[in-house]
């Protein structure tokens, strides 16, 4: 199999489908901002922070954009099983093709490989969640150190990148 004849079909579900209909974004942008608004508004409340509505104005905007840093970075790292280059005529390049490159981009339950691969990418983006917005999101709040670490951690569970377990196989 040629390297070149699959290249094209071998993104990733978020970043793809952004670039392939440019409208998504008009769809993600907001249901991205009203998630993360929630979880800060749940959080905050759950912890009984007083000027909850102060607060959120405060960090929602970083929350927000950093949310999308973290993504991103999580998108990278799925993207690297791409970029990794074999020979794809050799029995391990024949393997990582089926079991990590194809299987992540497409269907990532195929290969148990793939389905860590991806796993990992999750973990990785849910901890930068959680280190962009505690050290930069939450600077500017009135948040005591510990009310900090529980909303960070709450962001960096709720809003990880699950999404990218969908399998792009469903839109191809």
């Amino acid at each position: 199999m040629k390297k070149n004849s699959f290249k094209l079909y071998n993104l990733i579900f978020p970043i793809w489908l952004l670039w392939l209909i440019p409208t998504t974004w008009i769809i993600v942008l907001p249901a991205n901002f009203l998630i993360d608004l929630i979880v800060v508004l749940l959080t905050m409340k759950y912890l009984k922070i007083k000027d909850i509505k102060k607060n959120t104005k405060l960090i929602v905007f970083r929350v927000w954009i950093f949310g999308f840093v973290a993504d991103f970075i999580g998108t990278g790292l799925m993207f690297l099983s791409n970029i990794i280059d074999f020979n794809y005529e050799t029995q391990f390049g024949k393997w990582w093709y089926r079991n990590i490159s194809n299987a992540v981009s497409y269907y990532p339950f195929e290969s148990i490989y793939a389905f860590i691969w991806v796993t990992v990418s999750v973990v990785i983006a849910a901890c930068f969640i959680y280190l962009l917005n505690y050290k930069f999101s939450l600077r500017k709040s009135t948040l005591d150190d510990s009310q900090k670490k529980k909303l960070a951690l709450a962001l960096s569970i709720f809003t990880a990148p699950y999404l990218f377990y969908i399998p792009t196989s469903l839109f191809f």
